[in-house]
């Protein structure tokens, strides 16, 4: 090899040429670099070579040939290589010269240190981080830095002398340079602390960590943008650390934090850094903050201040410390109980939204808005006191604050829309005031400007809301919406287009078959959307349409739209090779959309939308990396922040076919670092929706899916473990999905229903046993372990659902009983990995009896419905689980919390339903708890304890414990048939009706079956119905006077239930109800005669 043809070479990359370049860099790679010497070149040239950009190149690409090449170098020669290299790096004058040549020297102490080699390294580190040359200091420092990041664990025996060593250097007087390395120097030494094993040295951290937060303060101070963002990553970093490092000076840290925030005299590129961590917090410090006195209204309080800081000419993808503090709004109400985010928020709203400032009234909506997703159940209970202030701001003179407000209409109805939908008089109305108002040509661009943004907004409010209004409603306000949405679609402005076609789509869905006088109108006017491609826009608008016209399939049904199907499904499927993820993700969920509509008759176009699906999973994932030209060279193989996401930073001179021969595995160790940092990709989230996609297609298609059965199992156990979350939760429920799907073909084939128990009445079919194997492995690999809760959530609602559809053969399989009974334990203890602190082993002890984040309710909550699920599927076997369960669903039911108590007597009444007789050993323990909820003061727990109740006098046979409270139950249901919601109604007609079959000798029939028939019929909940009908036949077959004198008022109820909807009876109470039609019409036939339902009945 020649050493000046090398050396040519490496300064033929300097060149800005890429040709050259590129061939230069070929050539050093297949000539040179496989060869040991050209590490020695490379070393020689960094060392000694008098031009800075040359070493700077030498230094990055010895770097890289270290973990091939150092070992192999002869072992005399190495002393004065590594004292030449620590001497020429202390005397370097280019920092990023400095700082890659540190590099080189933690990379060769990474090999030596484990080879019990340069052991004096430390020592001469200690020895340049005291020196009186400032310049001696900061590269020490800077090299110590490398090495814990390379070869931390050499250190571990260290400490006590690091951190004497750091606890100057933080307060370095001369050099900010000093100080944020040692920052970073300690954020390594944070993860080699192990709090239980070492006290000392976790008091020793908790002892210097003030002087770490000194040192952001300064550089924020001295407004040193790049320090301030390593100091920040540094607090980052510590979030993932043992928890116990930041516990005492935690809430100092909050306070400081949002206080840097608020501080409008600093530059908002630090104050959003600064809410940026407050988020992670909240997402990853939730308990911690749950525990601090009074912190989550500090911290809702304080963003709602820097809420007001709206700038409405500021670019949408500025992130800007207002938009900062309303995220971590979202975040904060999702991960914290209402009463420390939302009761405050709608304390101080008021100050908000009255207020003579604009912008205090935009920022009070914005920040309710915020907050829905994350508790929309309390929000729910106060949405009568918000109504006239959302209607009030919908008509504010300020047109800034009327948008707002928009936006904040859309948020409400994307989670509250039934709630919502009985305040529509007023409501749509003043949304449809709004798109008036703005549909008018402005005197100026920058007012029409405005108008457009109403426009869209006002279409994504009326989007939202009518969405959620019901059938009988929309009807009345079709005539108002689509004439006036019919026009914006033919607007110049591509987004109002979109935002029209997105609204008219919810109208649809509503309206249903009351749509189709529209229907034909209105997709010609859409048609012509469904082929643009010259521009992202167009695409945009093209996917959007998309989504509406699947809506308007499912409104007017499968013959209405079978014209269009065709054409449709032939631009989604062009729609793939467009290069435009979101319209990829818009043609799976049309798919999934027509698979629903025509289910069997989808068949046909199966081949194309497998085809399409599978080569989405099937794409490749590579890492999110960042290229970077020569000057951020310094950075090479660091991680960086940007948006909020640690990224790994590329060359932007690496080829990507790097030498094979070089073998990744002796310079990848830190590859597995990075297995929970990469960003989410577009591919990621194209596949989460094409694996959920292919979850619906088969469910509709069933048996003519079976072709690509196979093929989609093996395809989508290959997601269940994937980075992203979102693919885990759809691959887990796409699987459950198909069980369900063969399980159900297999009993269409043999004609026979699973029964409840254990051992199993009929065995499953092979393919069904083998299905299930496959599906129960990759669920348990995943499920115990679960860091997310939205994934946990999921697996719950699938398993769940399952065992309620298929019954307890899914319970036969290898070990899956026992670990669902463990992680169901686990979750509603509170104890599941994805309910704690990141980094966090500590007892919460303390926190059980305290509320739960409505998001955190849901993983408990889906989980009751996994023991239901059990309940159901081994019926009156049940009772030896419930011994399991009993005790902490029994202390939800006496929470402090109106949801947790309501949903958990609702567990016992469906898991009392379920068991039957088997309830009878836990009698009197669950009567003395439901008597006690009869007089709850939420009314849904009260409701949820009258059904409880009913069952359990209903199904138990331990009648001596129930009949001494029958009058106390009957005095206390009494004033719940006096009230007027229809739901605790029904159960407690249901519950009188299941007494008087129990014990009818016990119940003053005459007295309380007039007041239960005035109830009649029953208007929500049907499944009541089996009960009180039930009763009545039963009363009819005995010729019970008192029902029989009954009749006249009777026959109507009878024919409201024999009649739409269908729903109102099952078929065996039907068949009850009708016999007593027979039976009254045999005694008196004038009784029936004149009602056809009725006659109906009696020749039917």
């Amino acid at each position: 090899m020649d050493q000046q043809k090398f050396l040519e070479l490496l300064q033929s990359i300097q060149i800005p040429d890429t040709n050259r370049v590129k061939a230069a860099t070929t050539e050093l790679r297949k000539t040179y670099y496989p060869h040991p010497q050209s590490l020695l070149w490379l070393l020689h040239i960094l060392t000694s070579h008098d031009v800075p950009e040359l070493r700077q190149q030498a230094a990055v690409e010895a770097q890289r040939l270290i973990p091939k090449h150092w070992s192999s170098l002869p072992a005399d020669q190495k002393p004065a290589i590594r004292e030449r290299l620590l001497e020429s790096t202390l005397s370097e004058d280019k920092a990023l010269v400095r700082h890659s040549a540190a590099r080189v020297i933690a990379a060769i102490a990474g090999n030596d240190l484990e080879d019990g080699e340069w052991e004096s390294l430390p020592g001469l580190l200690f020895q340049a981080a005291t020196s009186k040359q400032v310049a001696h200091r900061e590269i020490g420092i800077f090299i110590l830095f490398s090495l814990l990041e390379t070869a931390g664990d050499a250190f571990e025996d260290k400490l006590p002398g690091l951190f004497s060593l750091f606890s100057n250097t933080i307060k370095d007087p001369e050099s900010a340079e000093v100080r944020i390395n040692t920052m970073l120097c300690l954020s390594r030494v944070a993860m080699l602390i192990q709090p239980e094993e070492d006290p000392e040295n976790l008091a020793r951290f908790i002892e210097i960590f003030p002087g770490m937060v000194a040192v952001l303060k300064s550089s924020v101070d001295e407004q040193d943008e790049d320090r301030v963002m390593q100091a920040f990553e540094v607090f980052q970093t510590l979030l993932g650390c043992e928890s116990a490092l930041l516990n005492k000076h935690f809430k100092d840290l909050l306070t400081f934090m949002i206080n840097l925030a608020a501080d409008t005299d600093i530059p908002d590129e630090s104050r959003s850094q600064a809410l940026s961590f407050l988020m992670q917090c909240a997402r990853y410090r939730k308990m911690k903050i749950q525990a601090i006195r009074d912190m989550g209204e500090t911290l809702t309080l304080k963003s709602m201040q820097i809420a007001t800081e709206i700038d409405d000419e500021e670019d949408d993808d500025d992130v800007t410390p207002h938009k900062s503090a309303l995220g971590l709004l979202d975040l904060l109400a999702t991960s914290l109980p209402p009463r420390q985010v939302v009761v405050p928020l709608l304390a101080a709203l008021p100050q908000y939204v009255n207020s003579a400032q604009p912008k205090y009234r935009q920022a009070g909506i914005l920040a309710l808005g915020m907050c829905v997703e994350g508790a929309p159940d309390f929000i729910a209970t106060q949405l009568d006191t918000l109504m006239p202030i959302v209607l009030k701001l919908l008509n504010d003179p300020e047109i800034g604050v009327r948008n707002a407000a928009l936006n904040g209409v859309a948020r409400l109805a994307d989670d509250l829309a039934e709630e919502l939908c009985k305040h529509h008089a007023e409501l749509i109305p003043a949304l449809l005031k709004n798109l008036d108002s703005a549909s008018v040509q402005a005197s100026s661009a920058a007012d029409q400007e405005k108008n457009l943004d109403i426009l869209k907004a006002s279409c994504s409010a009326l989007d939202s809301v009518t969405e959620g209004v019901d059938k009988a409603t929309i009807v009345g306000y079709i005539p108002e919406l689509v004439p006036r949405l019919g026009r914006l679609l033919g607007h110049t402005d591509l987004n109002v287009k979109a935002s029209a076609a997105g609204a008219m789509g919810s109208i649809a869905g509503s309206a249903m078959d009351a749509f189709l006088p529209y229907f034909e109108t209105t997709m010609k006017a859409l048609s012509e959307y469904v082929t643009l491609k010259d521009s992202t826009e167009e695409l945009d608008l093209r996917g959007t349409v998309c989504d509406s016209m699947g809506s308007m399939a499912t409104a007017v049904g499968a013959k209405a739209f079978q014209p269009y199907v065709q054409p449709l499904m032939q631009a989604s499927e062009e729609a793939l090779h467009l290069g435009h993820p979101r319209l990829r993700e818009t043609s799976y969920i049309l798919w999934s959309t027509l698979a629903k509509v025509y289910q069997e008759e989808f068949t046909p176009f199966l081949d194309g939308v497998v085809k399409g699906l599978m080569e989405s999973l099937e794409q490749e994932e590579s890492d999110f990396e960042v290229e970077l030209g020569e000057e951020a060279k310094d950075i090479l193989g660091q991680e960086v922040v940007i948006a909020g996401k640690k990224v790994k930073v590329a060359s932007a001179t690496d080829a990507p076919d790097d030498l094979d021969e070089m073998g990744d595995d002796e310079g990848g160790d830190d590859d597995d670092d990075w297995d929970d940092l990469t960003a989410v990709t577009a591919v990621a989230l194209e596949k989460e929706v094409a694996v959920e996609v292919l979850g619906d297609v088969l469910s509709n298609t069933r048996q003519h899916f079976m072709p690509y059965f196979e093929k989609t199992v093996e395809t989508t156990v290959g997601l269940v473990e994937h980075s992203y979350e979102g693919v885990r939760k759809a691959a887990i429920g796409t699987l459950w999905r198909s069980y369900a799907c063969l399980f159900g073909l297999m009993e269409d084939h043999t004609g026979e229903k699973w029964t409840p128990g254990l051992p199993l009445k009929s065995q499953p079919s092979e393919e069904v046993l083998k299905l299930g194997e496959v599906v129960t492995a990759a669920t348990l690999s995943v499920w115990d372990d679960e860091v997310d809760r939205a994934v946990v959530t999921d697996i719950n609602r699938n398993v769940s659902a399952t065992l309620k559809l298929c019954g307890p053969a899914i319970l036969t399989q290898d070990k899956f009983a026992e670990s669902m009974t463990t992680t169901m334990a686990a979750i509603i203890t509170k104890a599941h990995p994805c309910q704690q602190d990141m980094g966090d082993d500590d007892d919460h002890e303390d926190l059980d009896d305290e509320e739960s984040s409505e998001y955190d309710w849901l993983v408990i909550d889906t989980a009751l419905d996994v023991i239901i699920g059990v309940s159901k599927a081994l019926g009156s076997q049940f009772g030896e689980v419930w011994k399991i369960y009993q005790k902490p669903v029994m202390k939800y039911a006496s929470s402090q919390t109106n949801y947790e108590r309501s949903t958990a007597v609702g567990v016992i009444a469906e898991c009392t339903r379920n068991m039957g007789a088997g309830v009878t050993p836990f009698t009197e323990v669950l009567l003395k708890l439901l008597l006690h909820r009869l007089s709850d003061e939420d009314p849904e727990t009260k409701s949820n304890a009258a059904y409880a109740i009913g069952l359990l006098i209903f199904h138990s046979t331990n009648a001596a414990a129930y009949l001494p409270s029958f009058n106390t139950v009957l005095s206390k249901l009494e004033p719940l048939l006096q009230t007027r919601r229809a739901r605790t109604l029904d159960n407690a007609c249901g519950c009188v009706s299941r007494m008087i079959m129990a014990h009818q000798d016990k119940v003053p029939v005459d007295d309380i079956l007039p007041v239960m028939v005035d109830l009649l019929p029953l208007t929500e909940d049907y499944e009541e119905n089996t009960p009180i009908f039930e009763c009545i036949a039963g009363l009819y077959s005995q010729q019970n006077s008192s029902i029989i004198e009954l009749t006249p008022k009777l026959l109507p109820i009878f024919t409201t239930v024999l009649s739409e909807p269908v729903e109102q009876l099952d078929l065996p109470t039907r068949a009850k109800v009708i016999a007593t039609v027979k039976f009254i019409a045999e005694k008196n036939p004038s009784w029936v005669q004149g009602n056809e339902t009725l006659m109906r009945c009696v020749h039917g």
